[in-house]
C-alpha cells in the first residue's frame, strides 16, 4: 500500500517538472518567464525558444500527464485498489499530474495552464477523443494565432466528446473536472481576449 501512495506523490512530482524552465536554461540559457506569458508552458516556449524549442517542451508536458496516469495505474496495482477502481486511480494521478504542473513544487507553486499535460492524460485515456479535441484546437490556432481560445475551447469540448463517445462516467467527470481546471487557469486569458488584448502566439525579439 504504501508504494501506491508513493506513485501517487510521484505523480504529482512528475507534474511539478519544469520542463519549461529546465530546457531553457540547459539549452537556450534564457528563463522562458521573463518573456511573453511568463509562465514555463509549451505556448510561451515557442514564442521565447522557437518551434524546436516549443516542441520539445510540449512534448514533455504531453508525457508527464501520460506518466501521471500510469502511475495511477500502478498505484491501483500496488494494494490501493482493484480492477474495479484501477480507472478511479489513473484518473487521480492525471489530476496529480496537472495540478503539479499548474502549482510545481520547484516553482514556489506556479506553472503553466495545465493544457498539454491534460492533453497527455486524454490521450493515455480517450485517444479518439483527443485527436477529434486537436484537431479542432488546430484549426482554430491556425485562423487567429491564440492559443488560449484554442485551449480553451479544446478543454469545453473533452467532456462533451467523452459523453457521445459513451465512455465511463467517471472518465466524463474527470473530463469536465480537467477542463473546469483548464478554464480557470485561462481566467486572465478569458478577461484579455474579452478586451480583444489577449497574446497572439508569436515569436518575441529579446533584447
Amino acid at each position: 500500500m504504501m508504494l501506491g501512495i508513493l506513485c501517487l506523490v510521484l505523480a504529482y512530482i512528475a507534474g511539478s517538472f519544469p520542463s519549461g524552465l529546465v530546457i531553457g536554461k540547459t539549452l537556450y540559457h534564457t528563463d522562458p518567464r521573463e518573456y511573453g506569458s511568463h509562465n514555463t508552458g509549451a505556448t510561451n516556449a515557442y514564442r521565447v525558444f522557437g518551434a524546436a524549442g516549443g516542441l520539445l517542451v510540449l512534448i514533455c508536458d504531453v508525457a508527464k500527464g501520460m506518466l501521471g496516469v500510469y502511475l495511477g495505474q500502478v498505484a491501483s496495482q500496488m494494494g490501493l485498489g482493484s480492477a474495479d477502481t484501477q480507472i478511479y486511480f489513473m484518473i487521480v494521478g492525471g489530476l496529480l499530474a496537472i495540478i503539479g504542473h499548474s502549482c510545481s513544487i520547484f516553482l514556489k507553486f506556479k506553472g503553466g495552464k495545465g493544457v498539454a499535460t491534460g492533453l497527455g492524460i486524454i490521450l493515455f485515456l480517450a485517444p479518439w477523443e483527443t485527436l477529434i479535441v486537436f484537431c479542432v484546437w488546430a484549426v482554430i490556432v491556425a485562423l487567429t494565432r491564440i492559443v488560449s481560445l484554442g485551449s480553451i475551447v479544446a478543454a469545453i469540448l473533452v467532456p462533451i466528446t467523452m459523453y457521445f463517445f459513451n465512455e465511463p462516467l467517471p472518465l466524463t467527470i474527470f473530463g469536465l473536472l480537467a477542463a473546469l481546471l483548464v478554464v480557470v487557469r485561462h481566467k486572465d486569458n478569458i478577461i484579455r481576449l474579452l478586451h480583444g488584448k489577449e497574446l497572439k502566439v508569436e515569436r518575441i525579439k529579446k533584447k
